[in-house]
């Protein structure tokens, strides 16, 4: 009942302050103006993440979670953490920061959560042990770098998705439910209640957001996202030692990471800077098929949902079998990356007509 008490407030704080925090941002200048890569026409407030972080930290403080025994230090971690990013992220939706001081940001916000003990302790090795090592890896002192490395990367991953109306926040939701069942069938309760109320601060803030949307998130709720989500991946599903445990985290924000690898991997198959921006990510592939705003938002929620229940089996059946399900998603996410064109190729006339088979319709802002 605390659960679905703790949604329910999280889902709408974020829903009823979206609409102050939209006009904040007029006030500040916080807007998107139109042009080069984006597909908005019109200019746009863009400090929604605002509201999704205070609807989140309003929640969590309100419920009583920071004084509870269990986590508390961490949690503590995770908020101050989240509010330097959100910080962060307001001085760049207002005053576009140059990439390496906004990298700073995160490398502080990052290091902000290790004197809380929220870190990465271990890792489980999936190479069959004991014949390739032991079956746990103790980290020592490589706990801060990878734990640092681990939520700067999914802090940037999710933020380089936020392309298109309601996709972040949408993928977000859809990520924190995953994590949310995981870590239930985990017997982290705690982590549950804090990934569904993320869950639910994102739903109420994509009301104002999905297409077409009102206002979008910006740096500052991306970021945001991206940092909770991997702060709760490692609060909870990091701390368990099971062989294939190491892959849940990554499948349950399976869409972020992997269209952060492919463009790494195409850019530098072109030759081309890793940081240099392009029109290669999955949804700008999509929409280049053809398919309209809703649609393209649609099928990476469909293709998010598939990589989330994917986590969730793999919780339920042996190593064995999970193997053989991580190998055959491996080849399925490869051949269709291919076919989309996000590796580098584009697709053939045939693929383009084929793909879009029962699904025509228009979307005038694009």
């Amino acid at each position: 009942m605390s659960m679905a008490l703790a949604a329910c407030a999280a889902f709408l704080f974020a829903l009823l302050l979206t609409p102050v925090v939209r006009r904040l941002a007029f006030l500040i200048g916080a807007v998107d103006a139109p042009g080069g890569r984006k597909v908005h026409h019109r200019v746009m407030p863009r400090l929604g993440g605002l509201a999704i972080f205070a609807g989140y930290l309003l929640t969590v403080v309100a419920m009583g979670f920071v004084d509870s025994d269990y986590h508390r230090s961490e949690i503590i971690g995770m908020l101050v953490g989240g509010a330097i990013i959100v910080i962060v992220g307001i001085l760049d939706d207002t005053r576009d920061l140059p990439p390496k001081v906004k990298l700073l940001g995160q490398v502080l916000a990052a290091l902000a959560v290790l004197p809380f003990g929220l870190s990465v302790d271990f890792l489980t090795n999936p190479f069959f042990p004991p014949f390739f090592g032991p079956d746990v890896v103790e980290l020592g002192w490589l706990r801060g770098p990878i734990t640092v490395i681990w939520i700067i990367g999914v802090t940037n991953a999710v933020n380089l998705i936020d392309g298109l109306d309601g996709l972040a926040a949408g993928i977000a939701a859809i990520a924190s439910v995953t994590m949310a069942v995981v870590a239930w069938t985990q017997g982290q309760i705690l982590v549950a209640s804090l990934a569904l109320i993320l869950a639910a601060s994102s739903a109420g803030f994509l009301k104002h957001n999905f297409h077409p949307a009102r206002i979008f998130m910006g740096d500052t709720g991306a970021m945001f996202l991206g940092f909770t989500l991997a702060c709760l991946s490692i609060l909870g599903l990091a701390k368990v030692a099971t062989v294939i445990s190491v892959f849940i985290p990554i499948l349950i924000v399976g869409i972020p990471i992997l269209d952060t690898g492919f463009a790494i991997f195409r850019r530098m198959q072109k030759g081309q800077p890793i940081f240099q921006a392009d029109k290669d990510h999955l949804h700008h592939r999509l929409l280049a098929l053809g398919f309209s705003h809703p649609q393209t938002v649609m099928i990476i929620y469909a293709i998010n949902t598939v990589l989330g229940v994917t986590a969730v089996v793999l919780t339920t059946v042996s190593t064995a079998q999970s193997v053989f399900i991580l190998i055959l998603l491996s080849s399925l996410i490869l051949m269709a990356a291919d076919r989309v064109g996000i590796l580098g190729r584009s697709p053939s006339a045939p693929e383009i007509a084929a793909s879009r088979v029962g699904l025509d319709g228009d979307d005038e802002s694009n």
